[in-house]
């Protein structure tokens, strides 16, 4: 029997894992979606060839439901879904600081839920995706879930105590990353180099850099002190960026978005 899986809030995450599983073999046939706006249901229909129903409709016809909503939308949708969903679905909630026993306290008895943090790079199939598993899900739906994120990029397990911790890590990542590339790009204007050239040589590097922290197995620091030559230009730069407190303001700044996800998951409002 072929299993049935539903996207339900098929935003930019939705609709990556939609196109990932479509890229992993699963059939069109096999993938329902769900969305607030006709027209962005036409684009869901043409782009994936999917069929796009209402979350009722989602929860009573699907095996598996991943909920992809965000966290303050979260309590509404599991109100919606709760008459139709029965306590043999699999839910996935992507949405962060959401605990599982939020969902499984708003849906049927013994419902297996696993909570799931990918990020952004999911667009580009090299997203990293933390599972941890609730109170109901065993190993087949740990599995499963990971069967689902694989298809854009790595999965990793961690106990759902460490959640927001890699929400602020790994959820908020990348745009850390943005954040230093766009601040790098202005410095290579500043230098006198044309912004084209400046992003391209930043990004190159930063690609390039990635590569190397995750293929060779080094530490980040040896990779570090490779670059850095006594007297040289990068321990300059080094300096500067210890002089202002670059590395403070790093671990300052993951415990405020660590902070945030606890927040949403306390019923605070407001964007991630």
């Amino acid at each position: 029997m072929t299993e049935k899986i539903a996207v339900l809030g098929a935003g930019k995450i939705g609709e990556a894992l939609l196109g990932g599983m479509r890229r992993g073999g699963r059939a069109a046939a096999d993938l329902l979606a769900t969305c607030r706006r006709a027209e962005r249901a036409a684009e869901l229909r043409a782009r994936h060839g999917i069929e796009v129903v209402t979350n009722a409709e989602a929860a009573k016809t699907a095996d598996t439901l991943i909920l992809a909503v965000k966290p303050q939308d979260m309590g509404a949708l599991l109100e919606e879904l709760a008459p139709h969903t029965p306590a043999d679905r699999l839910v996935i909630s992507t949405a962060a600081g959401i605990t599982t026993r939020f969902v499984e306290d708003r849906l049927s008895p013994g419902t297996p839920v696993v909570r799931a943090m990918p990020n952004t790079p999911a667009l580009v199939d090299e997203a990293m995706s933390v599972l941890s598993a609730g109170a109901h899900a065993g190993e087949e739906h740990l599995a499963h879930a990971e069967a689902v994120f694989r298809s854009v990029g790595r999965t990793i397990r961690l106990p759902e105590s460490q959640q927001d911790a890699a929400t602020a890590l790994s959820g908020s990542g990348p745009a850390y990353f943005y954040f230093l590339v766009e601040a790098m790009t202005d410095a290579g204007i500043l230098l006198g180099l044309p912004r084209d050239k400046a992003h391209d040589l930043i990004v190159q590097a930063a690609y390039g850099a990635s590569v190397m922290l995750r293929d060779s197995g080094e530490h980040p620091v040896r990779l570090r002190e490779a670059v850095t030559s006594p007297g040289g230009t990068t321990i300059s730069a080094i300096r500067e960026l210890e002089k202002h407190g670059v590395r403070a303001a790093f671990l300052a700044a993951l415990e405020a978005a660590r902070d945030r996800s606890r927040e949403l998951a306390s019923g605070g409002n407001g964007p991630t």
